[in-house]
Order: C-alpha cells, then structure tokens, then sequence
C-alpha cells in the first residue's frame, strides 16, 4: 500500500535529472507521488534516478526551449497516468545577458525569456486548462532571491526572467484560487548544485552566509513537497525563501 501526503498524486517535476529537481523528485515519491521525471539532455542520471526509485516513475525527455517540445512534454505527462495534479516548474539556466555586445545582450535575454519564463508559462497554462477539468491542482515555480533583489550585471536578464515568473505565479494564485487551483513560489538562493559551481565550496562565499554552508537540494525539495500535498490551500500565491538568511525580506 502506497502511504504518504501525496500518496495517488501524479506530480510533473522539470529539470529533474539533477540539482533541485533531482531532490525533489525524490521527496515526492517518498511521500506516495507518482513522479514524471523530465529532463532535457542528461540522460543517464534521469535513468539512474528513475531505477533508484523504482516504480511510480516516469522518464520524459523535452527541450523546453522548443514550444513544441513543451506541449509534447505535458502530452506525454498527462498521458502516462490520464492526468497531473501537480506542476513543479524547476528547469531553469543561469544564462549571461552582458551589455558589452549588442549581439549577446539580445541572445540573452531572448534565452533567459525562453527557458526561465515562457517555458513554464505554457506548463502553467496547460496546467490550468488540465486541472480545470479535474476539479483543481496545484502549480509549484522555482524563481529565485534574484527575483526579489535584482541578480549582477552579467545577469540582468535572469533576474528579470524569474521576477516575471513569480508575478505570473500571484497572478495565477489570484485568478483561478475560485476554482481550486494553487500556486505558490519556492526562491531559493545559493543551492549547492552544478549552477553554483566553485561557489558552493568558496571560503569567501561561506563566510558570508549567516548559516555558514550553500543551501542542499534537499532543503528545496522538502518545501516542495509539503506545498505539493496541499496541507496549506491558504498559502496559495505566497513564496518561500530557502536562503539560509542570506537574504531576508
């Protein structure tokens, strides 16, 4: 018998092939989740995941900077267990959008637009559409403290990119709470995955930060999970910081 707060529940997690998504796929399924794992082009850690975990998974490979991609993605998702009840938008890059180059600044901001707003825009949308016929869901956006604060200036049009998606995520909160449809932002900062990079190890860095250490990928995926179940329909439009304190609003 399949036990735990999302025991039934089928969840879409993109990104997860590592990092957040990664840990958050496997929270889910140890809260009872049947998980569509997506990935865009490592493959051989989704499959390692995926016979980790064993049962109750489903690889989905898509590059969600192709709009037709995305809606393959969800097709494909709905299809393996007739329906989602839960959307974790997590895929998401660190793209540069420098000013020195005309050509860079747009290349930039066109990808950071692409991949960390558009992308899970659609998802959300079909989301909706889909949980509209069942009765409810639940939509779950990974932005980040960049979208609160700004990030540097290699980094402008990231910054903008999440700050869009956690207004898309209100806006959706808002408009579709009437019929049962939640959303919430999880913003993390400083995570110990491969986006990170040198930084999570920098004496430099973790002198800075009040808690001494790079946020785990667990720390995420644990909030995830617990907004996912749905224990707190009145959180809904609200976000989560997972910052360690380093930045508090």
């Amino acid at each position: 018998m399949i036990t735990g707060m999302l025991a039934g529940k089928t969840v879409l997690v993109t990104g997860a092939s590592r990092g957040i998504g990664l840990a958050t796929a496997v929270a889910l399924h140890r809260e009872g989740a049947h998980v569509v794992l997506h990935y865009g082009n490592d493959q051989d850690s989704a499959r390692t995941t995926a016979d980790r975990l064993g049962d109750r998974v489903h690889l989905v490979q898509g590059d969600l900077r192709d709009p037709i991609e995305r809606h393959r993605v969800w097709r494909e998702a709905v299809g393996w267990r007739d329906g989602v009840d839960v959307l974790v938008n997590n895929a998401g890059a660190w793209l540069s959008s420098s000013i020195d180059c005309p050509d860079t600044w747009r290349l930039g901001w066109e990808a950071n637009y692409e991949l960390n707003l558009l992308a899970p825009a659609d998802l959300c949308r079909l989301a909706i559409l889909g949980f509209r016929e069942r009765g409810g869901g639940i939509i779950v956006n990974i932005t980040s403290r960049s979208a609160h604060r700004g990030d540097d200036a290699e980094h402008l049009a990231y910054g903008a990119s999440k700050g869009g998606l956690l207004a898309l995520t209100k806006g959706i909160a808002r408009g579709f709470g009437k019929e049962n449809i939640l959303a919430y932002a999880v913003a993390p900062g400083w995570v110990a995955t491969d986006i990170a990079g040198d930084l999570a190890a920098d004496a430099a860095v973790l002198a800075g930060l009040p808690l001494g250490e790079v946020t785990p990928p667990d720390d995420v995926a644990e909030v995830v999970a617990f907004l996912a179940s749905g224990r707190s329909r009145h959180s809904t439009g609200s976000t989560i910081d997972i910052t360690g304190a380093d930045y508090v609003r």
